[in-house]
């Protein structure tokens, strides 16, 4: 019995030997490899205040009625649709909801060139002009988001500065110039396209179109020509399309 027990512990210390060196002949275990999580980009939004400039064409319409028609001198003027540069700025912020829906506010202030809008009467007899020189815009907005391309419509109130209204009749030279008030009042709608390009930049393409209300001229008594004449503006309106480029500020990831 004590030959098999000493048999036993003598097999047992072998196969610990044996287990060990093995053991120590493949070394120290190998570190855990350290995996880092994969990078997510960050989403973007079209949340923030945001300011830019835009540039492009104005067209003017409308028409002028003359009282003194009815002595054949006058009749319904319609203005020229001349097209003029248009350039200016824009300021507003927006919010975007989930699922894609934004809402803002914009304010938008442009220059028109001068490009002499002129009716003619009567041959060449008479000719009036009346040019507008700024634009002034505030509008709420409305779109949809698809990532980084929002698609929107806006519309508010309008302001039009211009030029005093000038009636001249070309025969003699003779001209008068006056005025009741050279800042018109109206309403804009329109609507546009923007892509957020890189970062915080952001480029646009929009069309607008500004309906104004009438306005009456009268010709004073002691003008040279037309004297006590009035003259009222009809259907006034200016379509613009413009592009333009915005930097939104703090959006949100």
């Amino acid at each position: 019995m004590q030959k098999l027990l000493l048999s036993a512990s003598m097999a047992a210390l072998l196969v610990g030997t044996s287990v060990a060196a093995q053991a120590a002949d493949l070394g120290p275990a190998p570190a855990p490899v350290y995996k880092a999580p994969p990078v997510v980009a960050p989403v973007f939004s079209w949340t923030g205040f945001y300011l830019g400039g835009n540039a492009g064409a104005g067209w003017n319409n409308g028409s002028v009625t003359d009282s003194a028609a009815p002595l054949g001198l006058g009749g319904n003027w319609t203005a020229n649709n001349n097209a003029t540069f248009v350039g200016g700025g824009q300021v507003g912020a927006n919010y975007e909801f989930g699922g894609g829906v934004v809402v803002g506010v914009e304010g938008d202030f442009d220059w028109f060139a001068n490009n002499n809008n002129s009716v003619t009467v009567l041959g060449t007899t008479l000719q009036g002009s009346n040019n507008g020189r700024w634009l002034t815009t505030l509008t709420g907005r409305l779109g949809y988001a698809f990532d980084r391309v929002l698609v929107y419509g806006k519309g508010g109130g309008a302001w039009v500065g211009s030029n005093n209204l000038t009636v001249t009749n070309v025969a003699t030279g003779s001209s008068v110039s006056f005025n009741n008030n050279n800042t018109n009042t109206g309403w804009t709608a329109g609507g546009g396209v923007e892509w957020a390009f890189y970062n915080n930049w952001t480029a646009r393409i929009e069309y607008d179109y500004v309906g104004l209300s009438n306005a009456t001229f009268t010709v004073p008594l002691t003008s040279p020509i037309l004297a006590g004449d009035v003259f009222t503006t009809h259907d006034r309106n200016i379509q613009l399309v413009t592009v333009g480029i915005n930097y939104l500020f703090n959006w949100a990831q």
